[in-house]
């Protein structure tokens, strides 16, 4: 049977992940998490919600070409182990971080590991066009499905760094994430309201970057913005706060990939 063009399955992808807000809102009336979506206007919405308006569809578009290029000195591409459609990793991206192998690894680590030891090519650079192409094209795949990601024995630690993270206070301004994202979500900040900060979109298209980007890169900004030192892309203090933020929105569908302001 000839596989459904990616458009077509997006959209069936979205229509499922609409079925699943409405009933998530219905079942749970007690859970009171709101992915940041709910507060962009019907406009950014339906640029989101339309594979035909959505920008990403290209980094899509470009990630299924690289998943079936065969590279490095192994001549492999992803397909050659994970099928041409990508329809493998449906469910993947709803579990990472995950410790694999006795390191917490985030979606984009993971496909840098494949890259260096099953195809024997360079690592692909963070926030690189054809790393984030990667990683659109892998998400895409579980859009709609519940974000799975659970305390462990193998990852309770970093998770409860992460957590500290998290609730820590940082930089010039002194603020940490959960001042905003916790206490202060709904408020609002410039004129804008405060979102509670679920990780559910990423990768998304930022309308203010005119580009996709990785859930690391607005965590880097938010530091930013508060005067602090920025965690390093890829470092382990990076993945642990990303494992607990995953944590925190576990149950919630993805939406990626997303589109904000």
């Amino acid at each position: 049977m000839k596989a459904l063009p990616i458009w077509s399955r997006w959209l069936t992808a979205s229509m499922a992940l609409m079925m699943v807000q409405l009933a998530f809102a219905r079942e749970t009336p007690k859970d009171s998490r709101q992915s940041s979506y709910q507060l962009m206007t019907a406009e950014n919405q339906a640029m989101q919600d339309d594979p035909n308006l959505n920008p990403a569809l290209f980094w899509v578009m470009d990630g299924h070409s690289l998943w079936k290029e065969k590279m490095g000195n192994k001549n492999v591409s992803c397909a050659s182990c994970h099928g041409d459609s990508g329809k493998k990793m449906t469910g993947v991206a709803t579990q990472f971080p995950k410790v694999i192998r006795g390191k917490l690894q985030t979606l984009e680590g993971q496909i840098n590991q494949c890259r260096t030891s099953q195809q024997d090519a360079p690592a692909l650079a963070y926030e690189s066009k054809d790393l984030l192409a990667l990683s659109t094209f892998v998400a895409i795949q579980s859009k709609g499905m519940p974000i799975a990601v659970q305390e462990t024995p193998l990852n309770k630690q970093d998770l409860q760094q992460g957590k500290r993270f998290f609730n820590e206070r940082m930089g010039q301004l002194n603020l940490s994430c959960a001042q905003c994202h916790q206490d202060r979500a709904g408020l609002k900040l410039g004129g804008s309201l405060i979102p509670q900060g679920h990780p559910t979109a990423y990768p998304i298209y930022r309308i203010e970057w005119q580009t996709m980007g990785s859930l690391q890169r607005r965590l880097r900004n938010c530091m930013s913005g508060v005067r602090a030192k920025q965690f390093e892309y890829g470092s382990t203090e990076m993945a642990q706060l990303e494992l607990f933020l995953m944590w925190r929105a576990r149950g919630m569908p993805l939406e990626t990939p997303g589109v904000r302001p």
